[in-house]
């Protein structure tokens, strides 16, 4: 790989991104970032992150910062839509993290990636939307839509659901919309009740469902409310509803449901997308991370998890004593491909599992939540560091 270390151009600066930068600054690489966005703003929303995911940001030296601005969720619940009983629970807390190797956590985006910055040795470059990429034997230039040009060993496209980065690595492909959007919001914790105790909650209904937490150290609660929906097919962090039309998709539901619709400010809304599961990831000299490698729907709340295992693995191959820069994006899609491509097709699935309407069907889908922790185990307790380990 030659004796000057490599200059690498991560595409977004997202979780995916910024973590990456980090990962690969810590390996000696000269890392720059990216990001269309003209300023980087706090978005609105929370993160689910399980010890698959923390596992990493430990390695990273980022584990104290990351626990530190997040809630450790205490427990699972699932709830009836209507009447609010609990039908299934189980701890999480000290139980997870000792079976699964780190801590099940809500954190806020804004929270996560104000960490991230924190830890980057720079900052990212603004304003500078992707237009294209041209590779040659000796390396690639990212062309920005502004006219301006960077030279680069490596390109990493962490760029998202409508990644310019993957468009050069596959060619046009279209995103999958699933005709479902979901409302996003946070809520000041007073104002939910049983918020002081409040872990992993899920409120299962016909149609439709919503997946609670506590973000902030339990500060905030954070909500994402899913809708069957063909007819709103934005899909942006930025896009905003009104509540009343979040209350008025909920009408009926429990109290806890209700009041918290009641009580937030304000709504984000969009459409969800996911794409089909790539045969390729890379080119000799250009990859791809988390969701411009693998966009998956939200169902089993590891997006963020997938694009941090995403990270130890890429920068575990470019930095591989031995290793030509074509063979490490080799490996490293190796290893990825057949997991992320697993969770993709299981988050299609989840959706109609948890919108199941009251009968027999909601009755077996409630039985089989006894084996949930073994069930999920293999996403959850998963050591990326292990599997690079074992090729050795």
């Amino acid at each position: 790989m030659g004796s000057s270390p490599l200059h690498i151009a991560v595409i977004g600066s997202g979780i995916g991104g910024l973590t990456a930068a980090i990962a690969l600054q810590a390996k000696g690489f000269q890392v720059d970032v990216y990001d269309q966005a003209s300023e980087l703003s706090a978005i609105g929303a929370g993160i689910a992150l399980g010890g698959n995911g923390v596992r990493v940001l430990d390695e990273l030296g980022l584990g104290p910062a990351v626990r530190a601005a997040a809630s450790n969720l205490p427990r699972i619940q699932f709830h009836h839509w209507q009447s609010g009983d609990i039908f299934y629970e189980h701890p999480m807390g000290d139980w997870y993290d000792e079976r699964f190797g780190g801590p099940f956590l809500g954190i806020h985006r804004g929270d996560m990636h104000q960490v991230l910055l924190d830890a980057f040795d720079g900052e990212p470059q603004l304003g500078r939307r992707a237009a294209a990429v041209h590779e040659s034997p000796d390396g690639a230039e990212v062309e920005f839509a502004d006219g301006s040009k960077v030279q680069a060993d490596v390109v990493i496209g962490a760029d998202g659901l409508r990644s310019v980065i993957r468009h050069h690595v596959t060619g046009p492909d279209e995103p999958v919309f699933s005709a479902m959007s979901c409302f996003r919001g946070l809520v000041p914790a007073q104002k939910v009740p049983g918020a002081d105790t409040m872990g992993l909650t899920f409120m299962l209904g016909p149609g439709r469902h919503l997946v609670i937490y506590p973000v902030r150290g339990g500060e905030l609660i954070n909500f994402v409310a899913y809708v069957p929906d063909p007819e709103w097919t934005l899909e942006s962090w930025s896009s905003k509803s009104e509540p009343a039309e979040a209350v008025a998709a909920f009408d009926g539901w429990n109290d806890t449901v209700v009041s918290m619709l009641s009580n937030v400010e304000e709504v984000g809304r969009w459409a969800l997308y996911d794409r089909e599961p790539l045969r390729k990831w890379s080119t000799e000299r250009v990859t791809l991370l988390g969701d411009a490698a693998h966009p998956m729907l939200p169902h089993a709340g590891q997006g963020s998890n997938q694009a941090i295992e995403d990270v130890a693995a890429l920068a575990h191959y470019l930095s591989a004593d031995g290793l030509a820069t074509a063979e490490a994006l080799q490996k490293y899609e190796q290893l990825r491909k057949a997991r992320t491509r697993q969770i993709q097709m299981g988050s299609r699935g989840n959706a109609a599992c948890f919108q199941l309407p009251d009968g027999p069907p909601a009755d077996e889908r409630n039985a089989r939540l006894v084996s949930l922790a073994d069930n999920v185990a293999w996403i959850h307790g998963y050591n990326v560091y292990a599997d690079l380990q074992e090729e050795k």
